[in-house]
């Protein structure tokens, strides 16, 4: 496959001249020849380069299934894109310590052509993402986001690939949401501009410079059933409804980690499970996928393009060695939904020595735990958990607090019954922010429990509490108990909130410039397994949700 550099006027004249058409009368297309196009596609891989305990995913068996593909399509003339909806970063251990080194450069040898920009990209600081760009031979793409002092956008907005002389450009967007779900102080000088209305202005320029046969968009932006976005940004949906129709013939996403299959219209497929058949979502003549999460599948979408026409043959969610419980003999064992995929050697060989450096700092018991403390996704953003109010007693504890607000998305995991190791206490917390505190009058904090204690459910601003007790009714805080008193209005409160919502961070209040705050340098983590081996052996039910936040 050719591609070419959009950096350079060169190419771009090159490419006019030479590859421009449109798309209803693309005149390098050869008179009634039929095209077949594949794009692979996954999102939302936060670090898992290494499959699991189970033998599930992994890049070495995602790489045998690419070069099958890749064989298989040629061999019958067709070409092969293969991108990623974003989110390489955060998620775990082995590979946060290592600033997701493995996972990027695991990537180019699985031979990524394009990726979109997702707002863990920003989880470290620009410096890291810079060398992270630098590990790769494919680019990060994105059009919506700009330098603040500059007013030029941060990354490329879109590639251009010859795929047998068909030319095919891919445009990357990010979500608009990015600046409220990362660190505000490492995107203090970018902009995350409106993802609709950068599409049309890239999209008149590619028809007047380039007039591609087809404009792909890789997202990291979320797939929301018929548009719904709820407190979310604007997601692919929306994207293709803003557009005419068929300015884009597809988009690939990210995001909302989600197998986006659809059923009756602008519904999902209830009941999805792996090896189920998969129909994507259609949109003002845009096809919309996305592969769930992890590299759990790989997907597949087989395109036939003949006389300006972009048909889908077929589409497919793959499942890379994931499994199933049964009951075989009546115990419960997990069998493959699908045949085995082999580990390629060389990829196995390559990521091995990451894993195992990872492993020596992370295998070390800290704790004991009889029970679980819940921390799952489907939980922790819907309710007051174990682990959400264990997290928040650590920081309450630390620095001496009246009582803690801890966001859910700062919990990205369960701690299962038996030993804790520092590898849990990563895997729970891997964004490494800092405990904070302020020092707040009552009258204040009534106001700011107002905002906090309204979060959605169904997203990381959700807040999980410990050393305080109130009733929300008719969006209103009241009844606030805080150390067995009623609040005083006139009294001065100390609380703790993780710095990413000091911050600002999830539409949080902004507390760092209030004259009682301050940021303590405590990372999450260690805060964390400092209470877990303090606290050693510890009972899941002792942080239990006794109703003390109540919703009404």
């Amino acid at each position: 496959m050719r591609v070419f550099s959009v950096n350079s006027l060169v190419s771009l004249l090159l490419i006019s001249s030479v590859v421009a058409c449109s798309q209803s009368s693309p005149p390098n297309m050869q008179a009634e020849r039929s095209y077949q196009i594949t794009v692979l596609h996954s999102n939302d891989h936060h670090g898992r380069f290494w499959q699991n305990d189970y033998g599930e995913y992994g890049l070495a068996a995602r790489k045998t299934l690419i070069d099958s593909i890749r064989a298989e399509v040629s061999a019958a003339g067709g070409s092969v894109l293969l991108l990623s909806g974003g989110d390489i970063n955060t998620g775990v251990p082995e590979s946060d310590l290592l600033d997701a080194e493995p996972d990027f450069k695991g990537m180019a040898l699985l031979g990524y052509d394009a990726m979109a920009i997702g707002n863990h990209e920003f989880d470290n600081s620009l410096e890291v993402l810079a060398k992270q760009q630098a590990w790769v031979d494919f680019p990060f793409l994105s059009a919506n986001i700009y330098r603040k002092s500059t007013g030029k956008r941060m990354f490329q907005p879109y590639q251009l690939f010859d795929l047998q002389g068909l030319s095919v450009a891919v445009i990357g967007f990010t979500t608009e949401d990015t600046y409220k779900l990362v660190h505000p102080d490492t995107v203090a000088d970018i902009e995350f501009r409106d993802v609709s209305q950068e599409a049309k202005q890239v999209l008149a320029e590619l028809k007047q410079q380039v007039s591609p046969d087809l404009i792909f968009a890789v997202t990291h932006m979320g797939h929301y059933a018929d548009g719904k976005h709820g407190v979310n940004a604007p997601g692919d949906v929306s994207l293709a409804r803003a557009l005419n129709y068929g300015d884009l013939d597809l988009i690939v996403g990210g995001h909302s980690q989600e197998p986006v299959c659809m059923g009756e219209v602008n519904q999902y497929q209830q009941g999805f499970k792996p090896g189920d058949e998969c129909k994507p979502d259609q949109q003002n003549g845009t096809w919309i996928v996305q592969a769930y999460e992890w590299g759990k599948y790989l997907g597949r979408a087989d395109y036939r393009y003949q006389n300006g026409e972009l048909t889908l043959v077929r589409y497919q969610l793959i499942p890379v060695n994931l499994t199933k419980k049964v009951k075989l003999n009546g115990e419960s064992q997990r069998v493959l939904v699908q045949a085995e995929i082999a580990q390629d050697p060389d990829v196995l060989a390559f990521l091995a020595p990451y894993q195992q450096r990872g492993q020596e700092q992370l295998a070390v018991k800290i704790a004991q735990l009889q029970g679980r403390l819940v921390g799952d996704r489907e939980a922790v953003r819907f309710r007051q958990t174990s682990l959400g109010r264990l997290i928040a007693t650590a920081h309450r504890e630390r620095v001496n607090a009246d009582f803690a607000v801890m966001n859910s998305g700062g919990i990205r995991a369960s701690i299962e019954e038996g030993d804790i190791s520092y590898k849990d206490v990563l895997t729970v917390q891997p964004f490494s922010n800092t405990l904070t505190y302020v020092d707040m009058n009552g009258a204040e904090l009534l106001d700011y429990l107002n905002v906090v204690a309204r979060m959605p459910v169904d997203t990381g601003a959700y807040a999980q509490f410990s050393g305080i007790s109130f009733r929300l009714s008719k969006g209103k805080v009241t009844e606030v108990i805080i150390a067995g008193q009623a609040l005083d209005e006139a009294r001065v409160y100390r609380f703790t909130v993780p710095s990413f919502n000091a911050a600002g961070g999830d539409g949080y209040p902004k507390l760092t410039e209030h004259s009682g705050f301050v940021d303590t340098g405590f990372v999450d983590a260690e805060v964390l397994k400092d209470y877990l081996q303090q606290h050693s052996p510890l009972n899941a039910a002792d942080y239990q949700d006794l109703g003390e936040i109540s919703y009404h």
